[in-house]
């Protein structure tokens, strides 16, 4: 984490001159006053600087992706994190090696309690909300095919019973995959209910 210490006859000038030796904007760094500084008789005499230490922040997913790695050797699986898609406010880590079914768990559930994890601690660093996922060996892709099929099957069933048919608790993004693919379908709409972490998708005929 670089650190640097810069003085000036008023704490915003101090941190200006700080902020510019870092190349970083203010949202980026932590701030703090060592010395308020003294104004001196007349403005010369016995007069004292303001002295600020500024530190950068640490990188969100960098640090996020360290935090991932630790946790997946803290459960005895050696793999290999590559972020594959980095925008302003959405990072994918792809996950490669063995014992990956661990890591995944029961219909991914331990999964997406990692990726919360993890997702705080990218929020943690970053000035600005960063959505996180986590796809080990293109689980996320298949999960995506499955919740399509699923989709259809609860739509089918919701229009056969004539009424609505409520599913598992799912993260927003895998609700999202129910909402869009139903959302031409004539027969039946999609509401998402209940509280995060156990909001659900109910299924409906119209």
């Amino acid at each position: 984490m670089r650190q640097v210490t810069a003085t000036g006859s008023t704490v915003e000038e101090a941190v200006q001159s700080a902020l510019a030796q870092l190349e970083k904007t203010e949202d980026q760094v932590d701030i703090k006053v060592v010395d308020e500084g003294k104004r001196g008789l007349f403005g010369l005499f016995g007069s004292r600087p303001v002295v600020v230490e500024v530190s950068a922040k640490p990188d969100a997913i960098e640090s996020s992706k360290q935090f991932l790695q630790e946790i997946i050797r803290n459960m005895g699986i050696e793999a290999q994190i590559d972020i594959v898609d980095h925008g302003e406010r959405n990072v994918m880590f792809n996950i490669s090696g063995e014992k990956l079914g661990l890591l995944i768990g029961k219909r991914g559930q331990t999964l997406n309690a990692l990726q919360y994890l993890t997702q705080l601690v990218a929020n943690r660093y970053s000035s600005h909300y960063i959505r996180v996922i986590l796809n080990p060996e293109n689980y996320r892709e298949r999960r995506e095919e499955t919740l399509t099929r699923l989709a259809e099957r609860m739509a089918a069933k919701a229009k056969q019973l004539g009424k609505p048919v409520s599913l598992e608790p799912m993260p927003n993004y895998e609700r999202k995959i129910i909402h869009t693919a139903l959302a031409n379908n004539e027969r039946v709409e999609t509401v998402s209910k209940g509280e995060e972490p156990k909001r659900f998708v109910v299924i409906q005929p119209k």
